[in-house]
């Protein structure tokens, strides 16, 4: 069992997290004021001292921390490590992505370092820091204190002796710069509360209307904690920790796999330094630590594909680092080489997708000199032969690839479970329409057309669009809106439900005939052949024949699918590749 402390941001995205597993867990917060919507854990409020959480582990039979408390929360973390001594516990600590700290910004450590100031000053750093600031108040120094807008604050802020003319409330979605301008202040007193906390906007905000800002810096944690900021290191530290957790395992990218060996290499060969593990910045922020090992002249990682194996799984990922004029990714062995177009880089160009090329380079900055990276896989060139890498047109040797940077495990049951999950969620919003897409790309586009929904009616169907709009019909949604891609949209209009590569490829004759039905010219309909990918269809049909060819494609697609929603209305829509709507 596990026990997360919460009551943050970072509360929220651990009970994401866990939930993910379907076993129980206990989130705690010191109030109960958080909503979490919980399905497989268990609430418990009130602030634990050291004897209570050590009771508490004990009698629930606790075998791991979650330490997701606010950064300040000093006392707690105290509290956590003392028990996880006592009692021989890991603790994860989740922390928040810190920006590096501007020197040009003031910074203390304490409250009594406050330096002597004249005029204004607006305080954000929580109710309770109020009694530290008050013998700070004279003459020539006003303090305005900006809390959340509840009840229980505005009680700690009366018995602290703030009067009324001196609170001002967060608001939700509220603009730093407006804020800052309605109120004037002279200086601005904020806790370096990480990314989460909105400090850049706050920073940002202040320098522009010309207010000094001072920063609380964040205190030390105890020694020992396993140190996670972000979701995916969550995960794997979970699974590290506590094996049985999650009934299937997280795993790295070719890409990832990529970049942790050119680090490692980078490291060496400019530092003269050879850790057993590097950190890595993935696409979203965070940092996970990849282990690597090094051989004559470059660094390599294992490949490992958690519990959705695949043919690079065990293998040897490969990066030689050197000095050179310009940044520069090249494939060496076992890496294919691109031969047709439609890929993030033109034919002849190494398989070394646009990821984690962006990926490689943007961890390799912080050394701070032009690098050349040489990725190689060893029996790359035999085992692309049992991928599609061949039909795609890509020759000797594997791609690097990875969007997030992490393999999410692949389980058909507990993904359609999960779907269905959020289906129920959506639909016992009281929402008028639940909106279906492929992930997070296409929601993010689809987004911009229903501003006005909540984030939990859009739900992912990753690629299982029939079992989705069935169990949607199943559940009584009278409105459904599909997002789609064009390279599912072409399977799906062909008749394949479930549009993973694994079950169908691109039908380049049905194209055809849909095509001709669009009366499409004819030299264009040749050029269908020559295809790579299905979202070339966007440039290789003229614009004055586009618009007929996706009124062909869309009717193909609710031919399949409506029957699927006898009961409701489905709305389909098109996406492309840059987020241009095809359909609202």
């Amino acid at each position: 069992m596990i026990l997360v402390l919460g009551g943050t941001t970072e509360g929220r995205k651990a009970v994401r997290v866990l939930e993910e597993a379907g076993s129980l867990f206990y989130y705690s917060t010191k109030t109960g004021e958080q909503t979490v919507e919980l399905h497989h854990g268990i609430p418990c409020n009130g602030a634990m001292d050291q004897k209570r959480m050590l009771l508490f582990c004990q009698d629930e039979g606790i075998r791991l921390l979650i330490d997701a408390a606010h950064p300040f929360a000093s006392q707690l973390h105290a509290t956590v490590a003392a028990v996880a001594a006592k009692l021989n516990l890991p603790v994860i600590r989740f922390d928040r992505i810190y920006p590096p700290r501007d020197p040009e910004l003031t910074w203390i450590d304490d409250y009594s370092q406050l330096p002597s100031l004249k005029g204004t000053l607006l305080a954000t750093t929580g109710v309770q820091s109020i009694s530290r600031l008050k013998p700070f108040e004279n003459e020539q120094l006003r303090i305005i204190f900006r809390i959340l807008d509840r009840d229980s604050s505005r009680l700690l802020a009366e018995q602290q002796g703030a009067d009324k003319s001196q609170i001002c409330y967060y608001e939700i979605r509220a603009d730093e710069l407006d804020v800052l301008n309605q109120l004037k202040p002279d200086y601005i007193l904020m806790k370096e509360s990480g990314v989460t906390g909105g400090f850049d906007e706050k920073c940002k905000a202040a320098r522009d209307l010309g207010i000094g800002v001072i920063v609380l810096r964040r205190p030390p944690l105890p020694d020992g904690f396993h140190i996670v900021n972000g979701e995916h290191g969550l995960r794997r530290c979970v699974e590290k920790l506590l094996p049985d957790f999650f009934p299937l395992h997280t795993g790295l990218t070719t890409g990832t796999c990529a970049t942790a060996a050119a680090v490692a290499h980078a490291m060496f060969l400019l530092r003269k330094e050879k850790p057993a593990a590097v950190p890595v910045l993935l696409p979203d922020g965070e940092t996970i630590h990849v282990d690597v090992a090094y051989g004559d002249g470059y660094a390599w990682v294992r490949k490992e594909s958690g519990d959705d194996p695949d043919i690079t799984n065990g293998m040897e990922i490969r990066a030689a680092v050197e000095k050179a004029d310009r940044f520069a990714v090249v494939g060496g062995e076992g890496v294919g080489v691109i031969t047709l177009p439609g890929f993030d880089f033109p034919p002849g160009s190494p398989a070394i997708n646009k990821g984690p090329y962006q990926m490689i380079e943007e961890n390799l900055r912080q050394f701070g000199v032009p690098l050349s990276v040489t990725i190689s896989v060893p029996g790359g060139a035999e085992a692309a032969k049992k991928t599609f890498n061949p039909r795609l047109g890509i020759e000797g040797g594997i791609s690097i690839i990875g969007v997030s940077g992490i393999i999410m495990p692949y389980s058909e049951e507990a993904f359609l479970q999960s779907i269905r999950k959020c289906l129920e969620i959506a639909q016992n919003s009281g929402t008028q329409r639940v909106v279906i897409n492929s992930g997070a790309k296409s929601e993010r586009f689809v987004r911009r057309c229903y501003p006005e929904l909540p984030p939990h009616v859009f739900v992912e169907y990753g690629n299982y669009i029939g079992d989705t709009i069935r169990m949607a019909s199943e559940l009584g949604i009278k409105k459904l809106t599909l997002g789609i891609m064009m390279g599912k949209a072409v399977k799906l209009a062909a008749g394949n439900l479930d549009t993973h590569s694994r079950k169908t490829t691109m039908d380049k004759a049905f194209i055809v005939e849909m095509m001709k039905r669009a009366e499409c010219p004819d030299d264009i309909i040749e050029r269908v052949g020559q295809l790579t990918f299905a979202k070339e269809l966007w440039t290789l049909i003229p614009p004055d024949y586009l618009h007929d060819f996706l009124d062909e494609l869309t009717r193909c697609c609710h031919v399949h699918c409506d029957p699927l929603l006898p009961n409701g209305e489905l709305t389909i829509l098109l996406i492309n590749e840059d987020g241009a709507i095809y359909g609202f």
